[in-house]
């Protein structure tokens, strides 16, 4: 199906003629075509898209009989990586109910504003993170919450946690109609300052971005992923889980990345799409295990979130001969994709996030919200059918972030003549010394060529000369001085953008989500 001519535009945005109506459809679209094929596997659970849909069934039938669970429901979820939580995210599709997946690495106080301010009836946490529930309800802050159900077998001092099983007995769903512009889940952002906001995902959001992928990497009912990823983000839950779905391919599951496993299970599993971080890569190739195993089959590398070196991409292209590589960048109020880079790019292209989406609309705009010329620097705004419909209960965020359809990213970027889109930094990360505006994204690529250099960040810092000066903080793979680290910028950019400072350290700081708190960084140790 060539679903290139199949894009037209609706209310102002491009979309997919032939698409499902919603995500239950979706799931059963690839159940029709490839029933008796494995949708999911992690340990020795491996289930058929026919075994996920029985499933899928009935624990919406019962959460709709015995929870009363019905239309616009909120439910939340702090739970990790396990089938349960597919499963569950496919149960609310089916009821019309909006999820609401919840970062199990965030502390007490953020998860109750998150529970509260959803308005979430129904709560599933499984016992991992069982102590921070028990810690909410000791402060009695989930007062809006009618169910508690406890996945797993540790015991709860209380005793009103309900165990998941019984959610997986015979049942089935009184039918509602789900539109595509339902709600489907709310998803927190996490900034760095202030409170979340709830990004509010649709169904139509969902099953662009899954289609979105499926088009550019040309992903088929043969593809394999293995999701180390949080299935919380956008990344493990769109970009894998859901693209799996769609196409009827599999999807393997892991609770959490570890190195060794995760290339164990590459190759045992025959795994065909990676879509990871770049550091992730890093250390798979460096691992001592990482020459034992084979990797023919692995035909597209994906990445994100960080700039990727043409270092790192020749070592990829040597060990996975056969792979495809696709930058993309996302945000989870685009549903993941809102570039993807194509198969078949020129390594002139290499910094760049790729194209946008084939239903993608973006623009750069000047502080005054003009276009900006190919190649100038300003804000990328960002707009389509995967746009969020807007933030929970949050009028302000709503006015402040959006631009006549657009979403505000808040990125600095460029397009170039060719449509590839480059980002520059964030606009709160530029650095200003002397009035020579620094892009800390395009330091943080030169030290990412660097054979020692893990990971870095750079930061801006006072300064009494001129008022802000360039650090640069590393995650080394070997041993590296600092002059060392001058040297090889002063090699490759204008001498005013060469830190002043290096300081190295063992890991970055990094919110709940990933991100790295560049607030952090400027805390200057004495060197």
């Amino acid at each position: 199906m060539n679903m290139m001519n199949e894009i037209h535009f609706n209310r102002q945005v491009k979309v997919f003629e032939h698409r499902p109506e919603n995500l239950i459809k979706m799931l059963e679209e690839s159940v029709e075509k490839y029933g008796n094929k494995e949708a999911l596997v992690m340990d020795d659970v491996r289930l058929t898209y026919i075994e996920m849909l029985e499933k899928v069934n009935h624990i919406a039938g019962n959460l709709q009989k015995s929870m009363c669970v019905k239309k616009g429901d909120r439910i939340a979820i702090l739970v990790g990586n396990n089938i349960e939580f597919c499963l569950l995210v496919f149960a609310c599709a089916k009821l019309g109910a909006i999820f609401v997946p919840l970062n199990t690495r965030l502390k007490e106080r953020e998860l109750s504003y998150m529970v509260k301010q959803s308005g979430s009836r129904i709560l599933f946490v499984d016992d991992e993170f069982l102590p921070k529930v028990e810690e909410l309800r000791d402060q009695e802050t989930l007062d809006n919450i009618e169910y508690y159900f406890l996945i797993g077998n540790q015991s709860a001092k209380r005793k009103d946690y309900l165990p998941f099983e019984i959610l997986e007995q015979t049942s089935s769903v009184a039918e509602n109609s789900i539109t595509e512009e339902d709600p489907l889940f709310i998803m927190y952002t996490s900034g760095t300052t202030g409170l979340p906001k709830g990004a509010v995902g649709s169904h139509l959001g969902a099953i662009h971005s899954s289609m979105n992928y499926e088009m550019v990497m040309k992903t088929d009912h043969d593809a394999t992923t293995l999701i180390a990823v949080p299935l919380f983000h956008v990344t493990g839950l769109i970009g894998q889980l859901f693209h799996m779905i769609r196409v009827g391919g599999t999807s393997v599951i892991m609770r959490r990345f570890k190195t060794e496993e995760f290339i164990q299970l590459t190759s045992e599993e025959q795994v065909s799409f990676l879509f990871n971080v770049p550091t992730i890569y890093t250390m798979m190739m460096v691992h001592p295990d990482f020459s034992l195993f084979d990797y023919s089959n692995v035909k597209v590398i994906a990445y994100g979130g960080a700039p990727m070196s043409m270092e790192t991409i020749y070592k990829l292209r040597k060990h996975f001969p056969n792979a495809h590589f696709h930058n993309a960048y996302g945000a989870t109020e685009t549903s993941s994709p809102a570039t993807i880079m194509p198969q078949n790019f020129d390594d002139s292209k290499v910094a760049s996030v790729g194209l946008p989406v084939p239903v993608g609309d973006l623009k750069v705009v000047n502080d005054l919200d003009e276009p900006c010329s190919p190649n100038e620097v300003g804000e990328l705004l960002i707009k389509g059918p995967m746009i969020v419909e807007g933030y929970w209960d949050n009028e302000q965020a709503n006015q402040s972030s959006f631009l006549e359809g657009y979403w505000r990213s808040g990125d600095l970027a460029k397009i170039d003549e060719d449509g590839f889109v480059y980002i520059v930094d964030r606009k709160k990360d530029l650095i200003n010394r002397g009035g020579e505006k620094i892009f800390s994204i395009e330091v943080e690529n030169v030290l990412y060529e660097h054979p020692k250099v893990l990971e870095a960040a750079i930061v801006g810092v006072p300064d009494d000369l001129f008022g802000e000066v360039v650090k640069a903080v590393i995650v080394p793979k070997e041993n590296i001085d600092q002059q060392e680290v001058k040297d090889f910028v002063a090699a490759r950019l204008a001498n005013y953008k060469v830190p002043k400072y290096v300081e190295f350290v063992a890991e970055l700081p990094r919110n709940a989500a990933g991100k790295i708190l560049k607030n952090d960084l400027k805390n200057l140790q004495e060197n």
